[in-house]
């Protein structure tokens, strides 16, 4: 299944300004607005669905709903907690209209809506002082309600399936996992499919909290998840060891979604969408891949030269498990 590009760097060619983020809803709130994407599900939603059927026209399969920092924690930078509940179900509503609207289409194509569940500003492994190691900017139960608050809006908004995506402090993640669970056991309702997608920050192959990728894989495989699988951080490039790595360990289906290619020095992207699809193209002729798209800088163009590319080929079989 072909996954979409970039939500940022989209909502960033339309040059938006302060006065686009806060439209008229929030044109009197009393600090700077610009830059909280997440925002625009409220005051310029038909943005937001533009992006997502340029992605759909493009071939992906499957959309993310513009909610990677719909959390109270997240939104405490903007003074606006109350309203990621507000954020999530209308995100997820947004990606559903234009989701259903493709599959209508074409019915023998069926699109689906990912909730995504971004990594927090805040991290449960690392101290934000570097004179107090042991110091905790938020607790685990922190976490866990704002994420059970995200989950909440994202089910109500109806997605098809939940994203927990650009781990970097697994520990951040399992306190998803167990928001997620806990959530359809008390409301009693079916368990949605679960994607967990980490982010490898540098050569050495770790996440950011240190872990080596199997480590990463063995902590959240508990989960049961539909795929794991690698995003951001690294270009397809950079990314295909740990991909080869991955496809290896995996029980469960993989993913992955590099960026295109390392920032240049002025923090900006040159990689082209036919020069990502050729990298990608090898992935899947190796068998490695069953999910893929795109993560940071890439576009509608990188997403359409992807499936092009990895169509001619089989998806990663399971692999067999031993009980």
């Amino acid at each position: 299944l072909i996954i979409d590009g970039a939500m940022g760097t989209m909502i960033q060619k339309h040059k938006p300004t302060e006065a686009t983020y806060r439209g008229e809803r929030f044109k009197d709130w009393h600090v700077e607005v610009k830059n909280n994407s997440d925002l625009l599900n409220l005051t310029q939603p038909q943005i937001i669905e533009d992006i997502h059927r340029q992605y759909l026209e493009a071939g992906a399969d499957i959309i993310e709903t513009n909610t990677f920092a719909s959390t109270f924690i997240a939104q405490a930078d903007y003074e606006m907690e109350s309203l990621a509940y507000e954020m999530n179900i209308e995100g997820a509503r947004i990606a559903r209209k234009a989701a259903d609207a493709y599959t209508a289409k074409d019915p023998s194509k069926p699109r689906f809506v990912a909730g995504a569940i971004g990594p927090l500003n805040k991290t449960l492994s690392l101290s934000p002082d570097v004179n107090n190691p042991g110091y905790r900017a938020v607790t685990f139960d922190e976490v866990a309600k704002a994420y059970t608050e995200q989950i909440s809006g994202l089910v109500d908004g109806g997605v098809d399936l939940l994203l927990v995506e650009t781990i970097f402090d697994t520990l951040n993640a399992k306190a998803a996992i167990y928001a997620i669970k806990q959530y359809f056991r008390n409301k009693g309702l079916p368990e949605l499919p679960i994607m967990i997608s980490g982010t490898i920050t540098d050569a050495s192959g770790r996440t950011l909290s240190g872990q080596t990728l199997e480590a990463f894989y063995v902590s959240v495989m508990h989960a049961r998840p539909l795929s794991v699988g690698l995003n951001c951080a690294l270009g397809a490039s950079e990314m295909r060891p740990h991909i080869e790595e991955l496809s290896q360990m995996a029980g469960c289906f993989t993913s992955a979604y590099p960026n295109a290619g390392l920032p240049n020095a002025f923090g900006e992207y040159d990689e082209q969408p036919h020069e990502t699809a050729h990298i990608i193209e090898e992935w899947a002729a190796n068998g490695w891949l069953n999910i893929v798209g795109g993560c940071c800088d890439t576009t509608p163009g990188h997403i359409q030269h992807i499936a092009e590319q990895v169509k001619q080929f089989a998806p990663r079989p399971l692999p067999v498990m031993e009980e």
